[in-house]
């Protein structure tokens, strides 16, 4: 069974980290690459972002009984083909996971440039957050 409360939790999380991707977004994309401690507070907040995404699609699979899915990625996708995201979407953020991976394993060597553009894709994870709140009820 869906524990409600945690999700809703996790999505609590998600969205703040959201609120700060989205201002973000709105600043000088040259400014930010030339602010270390600005493109790290980027770069934390895309792991925990996607992160919190990751722990609401693990517990959905888990408790609905989809079965444990092999790769993080594949715990969106399985989303996806329950109806809970678009499928379109649970693969864009399948895809996000490898950023998110990048960031985690690799932090010092990410691409800023790529960090930065990917403020460009921070309404998928807006999207993740309102699907997963619309089937929840």
């Amino acid at each position: 069974m869906v524990d409600e409360r945690r999700v809703r939790r996790l999505l609590q999380r998600v969205s703040e980290d959201l609120a700060y991707l989205r201002a973000r977004s709105l600043e000088d994309r040259t400014a930010i690459r030339a602010d270390a401690d600005r493109l790290a507070a980027l770069k934390y907040r895309f792991v925990t972002a996607i992160e919190g995404c990751l722990n609401v699609a693990q517990h959905l699979c888990a408790s609905e009984g989809w079965g444990p899915p092999a790769t993080n990625a594949e715990a969106l996708r399985i989303l996806g083909r329950h109806g809970v995201l678009d499928a379109a979407l649970a693969d864009s953020l399948a895809r996000a996971v490898g950023f998110r991976n990048v960031l985690v394993h690799g932090y010092v060597d990410a691409d800023d440039d790529r960090v930065v553009a990917q403020l460009d894709r921070v309404g998928e994870l807006d999207a993740f957050v309102a699907a997963v709140s619309r089937w929840i009820g």
